[in-house]
């Protein structure tokens, strides 16, 4: 699966194509999936521009993205930068009106197993992120079903993201997508790596990622036109 992450926490400021509205992030899902993205991860803004897990804009966002392209997986964040107080993310979840299909939860967070219970009771599918090998220990404590492993190098130097994949990956007991050991993983980076991690990722038959949340930089180290043009150089590079 390739998987488009639309925005996460950047703004126009950083790129001038950057999905910021519920109708500029429908926009964007439409054309990355017609160019074969499974799915698409996004950060709802508040009117301010702020990411926020408000029930209203996180329908406003999600509908809007359905009514654009209907059947689209689509999933978001439960980030603690978001909401800081992990009971506060817990009755954000409870209160939405309108439900992603899946959403990540960073293991290493505050109140991370509370947040993914709270997904899964409304049925929604959980995306573990594990960003350390802290994070796989924190994890493995969970009771908390998971539906997807998000396997997340954040290192920029690329032989150090690579290597803390390799590291997180076995810690996992995980090795392909589709492993009897555990849920479907997806590996990716952010910044400077997301290319190697992209193709590390290919190679070993993992699921992954691409998008303006990961870089704005194409694999030449060209700036990127937006989100369609790096699903178009990531398929090109294998990515499915």
């Amino acid at each position: 699966m390739l998987k488009a992450c639309l925005n996460g926490g950047r703004s126009r400021d950083d790129h001038p194509a950057v999905p910021v509205t519920p109708a500029e992030l429908a926009a964007d899902a439409a054309r990355c999936a017609a160019l074969g993205v499974a799915a698409v991860h996004v950060h709802p803004r508040d009117a301010s521009g702020a990411e926020s897990l408000r029930p209203a804009v996180i329908a406003d966002a999600l509908t809007a993205i359905r009514a654009a392209q209907p059947g689209l997986p689509v999933g978001v964040s439960t980030g603690a930068w978001i909401e800081p107080d992990p009971a506060d993310r817990v009755a954000a979840v409870r209160a939405w009106s309108v439900l992603p299909d899946f959403a990540s939860v960073n293991a290493h967070e505050p109140g991370a197993e509370a947040v993914a219970a709270a997904l899964h009771e409304r049925g929604v599918l959980v995306e573990v992120g594990l960003w350390t090998l802290d994070a796989v220990t924190a994890y493995q404590g969970w009771r908390v079903p998971v539906g997807r492993i998000l396997v997340e190098c954040m290192a920029e130097e690329v032989p150090v993201a690579l290597a803390d994949a390799g590291r997180i990956l076995a810690a996992t007991a995980v090795g392909e997508a589709t492993s009897a050991a555990g849920p479907p993983v997806l590996l990716h980076a952010e910044g400077p790596a997301t290319w190697a991690v992209l193709a590390e990722a290919v190679s070993r038959g993992l699921h992954t990622r691409i998008g303006m949340e990961d870089t704005f930089l194409l694999p030449d180290g060209a700036r990127a036109s937006g989100n369609a043009a790096l699903v178009t150089a990531a398929l090109a590079a294998g990515a499915r």
